[in-house]
């Protein structure tokens, strides 16, 4: 993938498109994924996410000042996670997920106000990274996360991330508590109501009033939000 990158200054394009173009984008062999919430404790909890020992790689050190040294780097650490999650004996399988989540009914409220309103639980400035690898399902090695104990690992997040994809969904964001993703288009009311049954599995509150308004939302729109940290639910009273 090539960047070319502008100043606020230089023109790109007449018309509507010079004041916000901070970059031309030109996909090759790669994913782009971006970041959702809370940028900074998203980076945080990555780093040390990375520490597993199964995800564990060293860099040696590249010169900071060498930006294709680093990149490199990045590059390199980016396939070993990929093919870690990709091994067959480190995948966690569906069925082996946690049936319940300690939130319970909070979660599934939580789960509906992030898809309600999308907007408001995303930063105003989000970064969008490359991932060199092969599959949808492993641009998630970009941004590795799931730290504390009861957040789901990273490996627990790639097998959510694989379930979503056997419902159309593509996995296009993380942040320190969601994880995002969207399809080409909004999933029928049937294809809601099955994705739903999902998440019940997932979240538990399987009798939660919530679940059915989740289904009604998620059949209106393309994008899917998922909390995957312990204190997911705290985000959403930090905006009421």
């Amino acid at each position: 993938m090539r960047v070319t990158r502008y100043e606020p200054s230089e023109k790109v394009r007449r018309g509507r498109l010079d004041t916000n173009t901070v970059a031309r984008v030109e996909h090759g062999p790669a994913r782009i994924l971006g970041t959702l919430d809370d940028v900074g404790q998203c980076a945080y909890t990555s780093g040390h996410a990375s520490e597993d020992d199964r995800l564990w790689f060293d860099d040696g050190d590249p010169d900071e000042d060498d930006p294709a040294a680093r990149r490199r780097a990045d590059d390199a650490r980016t396939a070993h996670v990929a093919a870690a999650l990709d091994d067959p004996g480190s995948r966690v399988a569906w069925d082996e997920l946690p049936g319940e989540r300690l939130g319970g009914e909070a979660d599934v409220a939580a789960l509906v106000a992030v898809n309600r309103n999308p907007d408001r639980f995303l930063d105003d400035v989000v970064l969008v990274q490359r991932v060199p690898v092969p599959r949808d399902d492993l641009a998630v090695a970009g941004i590795p996360n799931g730290y504390f104990t009861s957040d789901w690992n990273v490996f627990q997040n790639h097998a959510v991330i694989r379930r979503m994809a056997a419902h159309g969904y593509r996995h296009i964001g993380i942040g320190a508590s969601l994880l995002g993703f969207d399809r080409t288009a909004a999933p029928s009311e049937d294809e809601a109501t099955a994705v739903v049954a999902d998440l019940k599995h997932l979240f538990g509150a399987a009798g939660a009033a919530g679940w059915a308004e989740l289904a009604v939302l998620l059949s209106r729109r393309p994008l899917l939000l998922l909390g995957y940290t312990e204190n997911f639910p705290d985000m959403i009273d930090d905006f009421t």
